[in-house]
């Protein structure tokens, strides 16, 4: 009797302080949500709810036709910089999980050191090449350098060694060339893994602000986090609102995309072999 009640109360303590984490952890998406109802100064006063709701922010937020073209454009930049990770890491690795060429080894090593190098060290570099080709200032400087990244082609390597090998040998046998066996049998196989690079891949390219910030020297160019500054200011000072009610509208498809996809997504990061 004394052991479940011991059972009982440690598990309720576990149970409070997971509570208590995710409460903390929701406080600031949560009172950004709150805040985003405040009218003016109200924002920056101690209170937690609104003493008059309105809708003010969003709409003036809304009433711009300026928002619209910087959702379209983090749309785009987003939607092509999935499909991109989606095929080409695909195909990187599967060549390194199931074909053999020479230098593969390297290639492997490659992509890892890739990885554990800091995006911050590549800026500048990245710049002058992009800059150098000609895509500064259009949708091609900001898709182009993310269409495939190092992480979801381990990603995808990983997932593709557990598909069995005389699977694709009873393809090739048949007749089946390697591009008919990748398109047919490997990507039907790879749903989970591809869903979680689609939401990883979604984040990054949503969430991107210094890369947009330098390359799109267009305001005609900006993505929703550019914007969000630019958006927020009236007569030289900081709408805090307008800010917030951006905050909330910048989030909302994040969270739409992970609540829809997070089974595929635990899935997926499950079955890699990351441990």
């Amino acid at each position: 009797m004394t052991y479940k009640v011991t059972c009982h109360t440690f598990a309720a303590a576990i149970y409070g302080f997971l509570a208590v984490a995710s409460l903390v952890t929701l406080f600031p998406l949560i009172w950004t949500i709150v805040g985003s109802f405040k009218p003016g100064i109200e924002v920056l006063l101690p209170t937690f709810f609104p003493r008059d709701p309105t809708l003010g922010n969003y709409g003036r937020l809304l009433g711009g036709q300026d928002f619209y073209r910087y959702f379209f454009n983090s749309v785009v930049i987003a939607l092509c910089s999935i499909a991109g990770n989606v095929l080409l890491c695909s195909m990187v690795g599967y060549a390194l999980a199931k074909l053999d060429f020479p230098g593969k080894r390297l290639v492997l090593v490659a992509v890892l050191i890739t990885i554990m190098v800091p995006g911050v060290v590549m800026f500048v570099p990245l710049f002058i090449t992009v800059n150098g080709l000609g895509l500064a200032n259009n949708y091609g400087g900001m898709i182009v350098p993310f269409l495939v990244g190092a992480g979801g082609v381990f990603l995808l390597r990983q997932f593709l060694l557990d598909i069995p090998d005389e699977l694709l040998e009873a393809a090739r046998i048949d007749g089946a060339g390697e591009f008919r066996i990748f398109f047919r049998i490997v990507l039907p196989l790879c749903g989970p893994a591809l869903a979680t690079i689609g939401i990883l891949t979604f984040m990054s390219s949503w969430n991107n602000l210094l890369w947009p910030l330098v390359v799109a020297q267009s305001k005609d160019l900006y993505t929703l986090p550019v914007a969000l500054a630019f958006l927020s200011q009236g007569d030289g000072t900081i709408n805090y609102g307008v800010m917030l009610a951006g905050s909330v509208l910048t989030i909302m498809p994040i969270v739409l995309v992970f609540l829809f996809l997070q089974r595929y997504f635990i899935s997926g990061i499950a079955t890699t072999g990351i441990k």
